[in-house]
């Protein structure tokens, strides 16, 4: 068992994994670029399917046209609070191998699943770093793909704030309360042996 984050585990696992979590009370810093790089360096270690890494990043550091332009497509709930982040990144992942145009192009299935290991392998050196990652949904979907100059087989991911902790009162009321590490299900509703 580990504790940490006022969490707690059902097995021995490294504290790291507690001490991820999501915030959205940010300081209002600008994240380094090297520490980005670092960050985005980790991602791309991520493990894929083939070795395809189809995933892709688009970022933007606060305070530079990048960052407001992201900021600007994300949706009204998520930008409110993100906006104090130090960075923000939008995860893309491409769904065919090679080029487009190339006639030898082929599917590649697992191309959401291979970006989510790149932005666990993200958060996570985020995390190890001092700072904090949060993923997001919320993003304007229809107008992301013309903003980013996406090529046709690509796909919008998710976005992240990154960034250092900042104040909790600095939130608006409806999302203090929600502040606080969230906890897990218990391990034996999600894993079975042989069959569900």
């Amino acid at each position: 068992m580990t504790e940490t984050n006022h969490r707690e585990t059902g097995e021995p696992i490294d504290p790291i994994f507690l001490e991820r979590w999501s915030p959205r009370a940010y300081s209002g810093e600008t994240l380094p670029t090297a520490d980005l790089m670092t960050i985005l360096d980790a991602a791309r270690w991520a493990p894929s399917a083939s070795n395809n890494q189809p995933w892709r990043f688009v970022y933007g550091v606060r305070g530079t046209a990048a960052f407001d332009r992201l900021a600007g497509l994300l949706v009204d709930a998520n930008r409110r609070w993100a906006e104090k982040a130090g960075a923000l990144v939008f995860v893309v992942s491409v769904n065919r191998t090679g080029a487009p145009g190339d006639e030898n192009r082929r599917p590649i299935p697992t191309h959401s699943f291979d970006a989510g290991a790149a932005w666990m392998a993200l958060a996570l050196q985020a995390r190890m770093l001092g700072y904090f990652a949060h993923g997001m949904a919320g993003v304007k979907q229809e107008e992301i793909p013309a903003e980013l100059n996406f090529t046709e087989d690509m796909k919008m991911e998710a976005a992240i704030a990154i960034g250092r902790m900042g104040d909790v009162d600095a939130l608006p009321e409806d999302l203090k309360a929600r502040e606080k590490p969230s906890h897990r299900r218990a391990l034996a509703e999600l894993a079975f042996e042989g069959q569900f």
